[in-house]
């Protein structure tokens, strides 16, 4: 296994310039390729998740044109894919999985879908009995609940409202809204519980939006898309700097120093800017421009209790926060970490005993308490998470050597993240 050992450093200074944003990267393509007209779409992030999409894009007809660097023009096929039988290999891209399966379901096609092994056990179950209710024929190819599925032609029943629980994962409410418009019926979503990772939701309605589709909504509790409704191509549109991605940049500032990161701003349609906000009551120092944002270093940084529901990616990041706080840290309504690329909440809880912390888990929450010594020379294992690999590349700013195992995993979304970090570290 490929290894990287992070030098000890205890300063950090300078500015990144974000890579694209995963969740609109990944809508914005499906968007485009639904929407009738030619979208051109700037900054697109350009990363393992991105490639699977544009890959099974290609696969199912949708013309598509690299015409720029992180540039591409898509040819919408108006809600009606060419290919009406394919085989999609998605990799661990739940954000193009999820969004895909409730597509193909209304494609009236015959495809197969399938992923990595991890991609085998995020389930996925809640999402196939949503469209079964809107008369999707869905099989379970393995285990019920989870990838790989076969899907075949649909008959449509949108009369009743569509359930669906809000508390597993977003991304599959996510799906339905993008995909219900191809069935041109009026037709409602009913969410069951509570809705976790609102703005992520917000995010996918924002996107509709600027392709011409205004949803219907009641607060969190239900989303109705009119009938007749068709996705149009807004021309061109701009993918914002990553989110998430700027977390471990703010958080360095914040532990070390004096970092901005461009291409994003506090108006950003991503929920995880408010990372920022959370990094302020730690005791980070933040500042914000029309598409910039900066951290400096905190007088010190303050142990927090944190419902994170939020900002669940970004979360991750204050995990290694707490390493450096004056007590304990605890971060709360994240059960949605352990349906993530890996079980998050475990993983983390692992790693962060490697450097000393004492860490108590539960069912959605974790609790922090920093040592008085960072234990140098941990060897962290990355569990195939670009997430996990990106947030212990901070610990190395605590002035001890660590040493990331597998640290190409994030090429996930920010394939030369650790070029970006050593050029601010010293």
């Amino acid at each position: 296994m490929e290894q990287l050992t992070l030098s000890a450093s205890t300063n950090a200074q300078g500015a990144i310039t974000l890579p694209g944003s995963k969740s609109i990267s990944n809508r914005t393509l499906l968007l485009a390729a639904l929407a009738d007209g030619v979208t051109e779409i700037r900054d697109l992030l350009a990363s393992d998740d991105t490639s699977r999409m544009l890959e099974a894009l290609q696969t199912l007809g949708v013309r598509l044109e690299n015409f720029a660097e992180n540039a591409w023009r898509v040819t919408g096929c108006n809600g009606n894919f060419p290919n009406k039988n394919a085989d999609l290999f998605l990799g661990n891209a739940g954000t193009a999985f999820r969004p895909l399966t409730a597509a193909l379901a209304f494609a009236g096609g015959d495809y197969q879908l399938s992923g990595v092994p991890r991609m085998h056990e995020r389930p996925i179950g809640d999402l196939v009995d949503a469209l079964r209710q809107a008369g999707a024929n869905i099989e379970y190819l393995q285990n019920d609940g989870f990838p790989p599925l076969k899907i075949s032609p649909a008959k449509l029943d949108l009369i009743n409202a569509i359930k669906i629980r809000g508390d597993v994962s977003s991304q599959f409410l996510t799906a339905l809204l993008m995909a219900l418009p191809l069935t041109k019926q009026k037709a409602t979503i009913e969410v069951v519980g509570e809705l976790i990772s609102k703005p992520y939701i917000e995010i996918t309605l924002n996107l509709m939006a600027k392709f011409g589709i205004n949803v219907e909504r009641n607060g969190w509790q239900s989303f109705t898309i009119p009938a007749n409704s068709s996705y149009r191509s807004p021309g061109q549109i701009f993918v914002e700097g990553d989110a998430s991605s700027a977390s471990y940049f703010l958080a360095a500032g914040a532990i070390a120093g004096d970092i901005t990161v461009e291409g994003l701003g506090e108006h950003s349609i991503q929920g995880d800017v408010r990372f920022a906000e959370a990094l302020a009551l730690m005791g980070g120092h933040i500042s914000y421009g029309e598409n910039h944002i900066t951290a400096t270093k905190a007088d010190k940084i303050k142990a927090i209790d944190l419902d994170c529901n939020h900002i669940p990616d970004a979360a991750m990041t204050l995990a290694i926060l707490a390493l450096f706080a004056d007590d304990t840290t605890t971060l709360r309504n994240i059960a949605s970490w352990r349906v993530k690329e890996t079980d998050r909440i475990a993983a983390m809880a692992t790693e962060l005993r490697k450097v000393g912390a004492i860490v108590e888990e539960g069912a959605d929450y974790i609790k922090i308490t920093p040592p008085a010594q960072l234990s140098p020379n941990a060897v962290i294992d990355t569990y195939d998470d670009h997430r996990m690999a990106m947030c212990f590349s901070l610990v190395s700013l605590g002035n001890v050597p660590i040493v990331i195992n597998d640290p190409n995993c994030v090429a996930k979304t920010f394939p030369n993240y650790f070029a970006e970090f050593k050029k601010l570290v010293s």
